[in-house]
């Protein structure tokens, strides 16, 4: 008997109707070009490549379901598939599943999956996608949670793909470095796709920065008492969503001019989602309206900076801190202004705005426009951007930078963070350890055989006519990025000469010590701290 899989679509009998018409009627009209990758579910420039082995798992996605074609994948609804995938303990694993029939299953049944991504999706031949775990092959039907990859269960993941990311491990760089020092950051794989039989390269399997037991870990809200203040998220992001809402304020440039046309800062709904809080729960939808008017109030105002009445009792202050370091020292272009989550718990949690990270493929000097490939400026407040691109950085960095306690906050942070995980070691063992495990065996190889690019130009790589090897591509990497944290050593004054462990017979000199967060504590403690002086002068010292 045959598993159908197909018809499984999110939308009603007449509307399948009118889109298989519709289907049916381009796919006469336009035979060839992008229409007819469009229906082959794009397929790499060369369809031959085979993995033999391998030490990243394998992932088998087949749309066909026992069916003699394959569905077409869409983009704004889902399909039924089948996925597997392959991931033995011994860390090599095999294409072939006849001639290795009893390899470890990490995970095979049904998932709801179609494309995602929005310049990761148009401007790039390789199409990252949204999967959805499911019980049966019904995409409407009830989610399945499952560990993948070592990954805490959830039904909800990404297949991103790194094609204009030619070192294809920027995203997981970025969320490696900086997992310590967030509430969460997401976990990512790379893995090896086969899609109905053929391969399609490296890919990443990555956690989706939502709401989860082991992700954003918020409660359901209520309509009333402090159920009504938990949990939220909401992302910073084009408006191209049926409902957003829209910041009172708008960008500055260093000259304190507003940027007036085009320049709105819009907030998606991620959790919960806009249908779901209208119209049976309009309370949510006002309530957090209302915290994000009077955040940005409080940041707008002459005593922005109180520590009692200021911005202080709407965000969390160091996690807005991670969150600039982290868009800083990746140079990220897209920092701030897409796709940046920020998310409140219950006030009997935490009543404060915290964030989260997303989205780093074109970062580390890894864009030809917006200064994207320069080291010498902050992103935070980039002019470079195109005054009629309407995705602007909010105005709540600049403003919170005018605020010397926070100002120095960030420099005693950025201290930590240079005596942690982002040693000049730490950052060298890192990109190491990625570059080794998809050069292994051969991974990264058969990537670039099957899309054959290297010497061609990708939107938006720089320098894309003189980088034309991988080695070169990590090079460059490796280059921008030590370029970019000594540039930020000298504007934040790291020295690592003052991080240095006081000796024993200083300790009765001490007038206070103070953590990395500025607030006083009674004695040293591991990390980073910030001793005072009875005659005033401060040092900061790292115990290990």
């Amino acid at each position: 008997m045959k598993i159908n899989c197909k018809g499984n679509y999110e939308y009603c009998y007449w509307g399948a109707c009118f889109l298989r018409i519709a289907a049916m009627l381009f796919a006469f009209l336009y035979s060839t070009g992008i229409n007819a990758q469009y229906y082959e579910n794009y397929p790499p420039d060369n369809t031959k490549v085979k993995i033999n082995r391998t030490n990243l798992p394998i992932v088998f996605i087949d749309t066909k379901c026992g069916d003699d074609y394959p569905q077409t994948i869409e983009r704004y609804y889902r399909i039924a598939a089948r996925m597997k995938i392959i991931s033995n303990d011994d860390g090599i694993n095999y294409g072939d599943t006849i001639a290795h029939p009893n390899q470890q299953v990490d995970y095979e049944g049904w998932i709801g999956i179609k494309y995602r991504g929005n310049s990761s999706f148009n401007s790039s031949d390789k199409k990252p996608y949204s999967i959805k775990t499911l019980l049966t092959e019904d995409v409407d039907g009830e989610k399945q949670k499952v560990k993948i990859m070592g990954m805490p269960k959830d039904n909800d993941w990404v297949m991103l793909a790194p094609f204009a990311d030619r070192s294809m491990i920027r995203d997981v760089l970025m969320f490696q470095l900086a997992r310590p020092y967030f509430e969460y950051t997401p976990q990512a794989r790379h893995c090896e796709l086969i899609l109905d039989g053929v391969y399609y390269g490296v890919y990443v399997m990555a956690e989706r920065v939502r709401h989860g037991k082991h992700r954003l870990n918020l409660d359901k809200p209520g309509d009333d008492g402090d159920e009504l203040t938990g949990g939220y998220h909401l992302e910073i992001d084009r408006n191209d969503e049926d409902h957003v809402y829209t910041s009172k304020y708008h960008t500055r440039d260093e000259e304190g001019n507003e940027y007036l046309n085009n320049n709105n800062v819009y907030f998606q709904y991620k959790y919960p989602e806009y249908d779901d809080m209208v119209p049976e729960h309009e309370a949510q939808l006002e309530y957090i309206q209302r915290q994000i008017d009077k955040m940005e109030d409080a940041l707008a105002a002459d005593n922005f900076a109180d520590p009692d009445n200021g911005y202080r009792k709407y965000i969390d202050e160091l996690s807005f801190i991670d969150q600039q370091l982290s868009q800083e020292v990746s140079g990220n272009i897209d920092g701030y202004r897409l796709s940046t989550s920020i998310y409140k718990h219950r006030d009997s949690v935490d009543p404060r705005f915290k964030t989260a990270l997303w989205d780093f493929n074109i970062a580390f000097g890894n864009a030809d426009y917006y200064g994207g490939e320069r080291t010498d400026f902050w992103i935070y407040k980039n002019t470079y951007i195109d005054y009629n691109d309407n995705t602007k950085v909010p105005f709540w960095w600049a403003r919170l930078m005018e605020d010397h306690n926070y100002a120095n906050m960030l420099k005693s942070r950025w201290a930590q963070y240079r005596q942690e995980n982002y040693s000049d070691e730490h950052i060298e063992a890192t990109i190491d350890s990625l570059v080794n495990m998809l050069n292994a065996e051969g991974a990264q190889q058969r990537n670039y055989s099957a899309w054959q690019r290297w010497g061609e130009y990708i939107w938006p790589v720089p320098n894309w006519w003189s980088i034309d090897t991988y080695e070169k591509e990590i090079n460059n990497l490796r280059q921008w990025l030590s370029e970019r944290i000594a540039w930020m050593d000298k504007q934040l004054a790291y020295d690592p000469a003052d991080v240095i462990v006081v000796p024993r017979e200083e300790e009765t000199e001490l007038a206070a010590i103070y953590n990395a967060q500025g607030q006083q504590i009674p004695k040293l403690k591991k990390g980073l701290n910030i001793i005072k002086y009875k005659d005033g002068h401060t040092r900061k010292i790292f115990l290990k």
